[in-house]
Formats: structure tokens, sequence, C-alpha cells
């Protein structure tokens, strides 16, 4: 049920992809300006339109929108923890994303996600300990046996490539 790639996390053809977002939910840089590119107008216009009616999105939180040009259908959007030297609760902050993101797959009946390594950017979270927050997190999720989601790991880089392929 988890799976392992390396790539361009905007051509996974399945449910969804998950998007390490910033609280604005404006686009940027990496993988959230990678997305809003792909996706089209489309996606920043539903991001936008859910800020004015909620505020920004908080860390560990997500929200969802359509997909726009990507080949999935959905795109949950999260917002990682800035590292701070592991001194305000990143990795729980960081656990909440994928746990969070999870939640709203299981809501919609989804049954494939694709996530990218959420806060090893700019955010600077150490890779390996990302990584290994990543796939307990996962693992833990879907060992309740309740779901029945395909998770695929999407790494741009090498180094987490390497990473998850040692944990998975």
């Amino acid at each position: 049920m988890i799976h392992l790639q390396q790539g361009d996390i905007t051509l996974f053809e399945g449910d969804a992809i998950v998007n390490a977002a910033n609280s604005s939910l404006q686009g940027g840089g990496g993988v959230d300006g990678a997305i809003h590119r792909a996706g089209g107008s489309v996606i920043l216009e539903e991001c936008a339109a859910w800020v004015r009616k909620n505020g920004v999105l908080p860390t560990g939180k997500a929200m969802i929108t359509s997909a726009g040009n990507l080949r999935c259908n959905w795109v949950i959007h999260t917002v990682g923890p800035v590292w701070n030297n592991g001194l305000k609760d990143e990795d729980l902050l960081l656990s909440s994303c994928y746990i969070n993101s999870l939640h709203i797959c299981r809501e919609k009946k989804m049954r494939s996600v694709a996530f990218p390594n959420i806060s090893t950017g700019a955010y600077r979270f150490p890779k390996p300990d990302a990584a290994e927050v990543a796939v307990a997190s996962v693992q833990n999720f879907l060992s309740s046996g309740e779901d029945d989601i395909e998770v695929t790991f999407i790494c741009f880089d090498d180094h987490n490539y390497r990473l998850y392929q040692k944990l998975l």
C-alpha cells in the first residue's frame, strides 16, 4: 500500500497529490510553485477563495482544491513546519500534515495519493528526520485497516529517495 518513486509529483496519475503549501496558499517555490504552474490558475483561484473565507491555513492542517490541468483529480494543500531546531513541535506538526491529508483522502473515499517531501526544502526540516516522520505517520494511519489507500512518496532528489528506500 506504500510505494516510492523518484521524479515530478505533478505527473502523478491518481486521485490526489499533496502540495507542500505556504499558509497563504498563493503558490511559491519548490513543489508548491511546480504544482501551481502545472495545474493552472484554477488552483490559485480556489486557494484564494478558501483564504478569503477561512483565513490562512495553519501549520499541520490541510485543505483540498480541484487539480486544474494536473493528471490527478484533487490537490490537498498542507502547510509543513519551518525547522526551528526541534524546539517548536516540528515533528508533531509534520506528522499532522500527513495525517490530516490522509483524513481528507478518507472523507473523499480516495484510493490513491502522492506525497512530496514536506518541509525539507526552504523550510529546512532535516531530510532524515522528515522521512522518518512521514513514513511512520503514514504507516500508523494505514495500520488501522480502515482504508485501502495507496500512498506514493514521490521524491524529487536523490538524497530523499535513498532515505525513503532505507525506511521502506
